[in-house]
């Protein structure tokens, strides 16, 4: 059986001085887990399925991660690391487009790149025990999300760094090429949004928009979706009175604009 331990606590502080903590709920699973042999922790991480009762959270699988470096061998790592790099690439967009016949290179380039940094930080912290990896005790997805937001950006920079960008004469909405490559990127994911320093400066950006860009970012952070099939589901396009694909173009001209008021930020 896992011995008895006391769950080590994170190191990385906030810009506030705090330190980063794990939810609640996430310190006693890992109680409930160090309890447990080692065979029957990996096969509870095996599960896949989020809402079967025995899914290890990530932020669980994380720690038992990082706390393998105490280990003689490497042979605990492996296994566990087998298991969370199949969800981190199941995260991340498919290589695959149009039905699967064809690789979409820019999704290529962004899951070569955050896996690659997944691994860089993962190395760092065994041989160093760096506290980089702390966010993802906290809060995994949102920081895979960042990860994810630094590689799509980079490969719109690299694509598009000697075009300009292409809008419709007509409607002022970007080209469907453009589009693809700006994609999503969402700044109330973002690690540091937690920080009230970081949020009350994000805050002040918001209010800095124009009124429409500012309407619409309300409204995503409400959890109103953009567009819907389904007819009856409030959306942003329909309480606008928009297209799907105005409001994307406002959204990611929004979010240009936050991003560049919050490049000073801490990362």
């Amino acid at each position: 059986m896992l011995e008895s331990i006391q769950i080590r606590p994170l190191t990385k502080r906030r810009l506030t001085g705090e330190l980063y903590t794990r939810d609640p709920k996430t310190e006693a699973r890992l109680c409930e887990l160090c309890a447990m042999s080692r065979d029957e922790l990996i096969e509870r991480a095996s599960v896949s399925r989020r809402n079967d009762p025995n899914y290890v959270p990530s932020e669980c699988l994380m720690y038992f991660i990082r706390n393998s470096r105490e280990d003689n061998t490497e042979a605990w790592f492996e296994r566990l690391f087998r298991i969370l790099a199949e969800r981190v690439l199941r995260a991340l967009p498919r290589e695959g487009v149009s039905g699967g016949k064809t690789a979409s290179l820019t999704n290529l380039a962004i899951r070569d790149r955050v896996f690659g940094r997944f691994v860089e930080l993962l190395s760092l912290d065994r041989t160093s025990g760096s506290d980089k990896l702390d966010y993802f005790e906290v809060r995994f997805d949102g920081a895979l999300a960042s990860l994810r937001r630094d590689a799509q950006e980079q490969a719109w920079r690299e694509e598009n760094r000697s075009a300009a960008l292409e809008y419709d004469t007509e409607t002022g909405e970007l080209s469907e090429e453009v589009e693809r490559a700006a994609g999503s990127f969402d700044l109330t994911e973002a690690p540091e949004i937690d920080d009230p320093d970081y949020r009350s400066r994000w805050e002040a950006a918001i209010d800095t928009l124009p009124k429409e860009q500012m309407r619409i970012i309300q409204m995503l952070r409400e959890g109103i979706p953009i567009d819907s099939k389904d007819p009856d589901t409030v959306t942003i396009a329909k309480a606008l009175g928009k297209s799907e694909k105005t409001i994307r173009t406002h959204r990611n001209k929004a979010f240009a604009a936050l991003r560049e008021a919050l490049s000073g930020d801490d990362q």
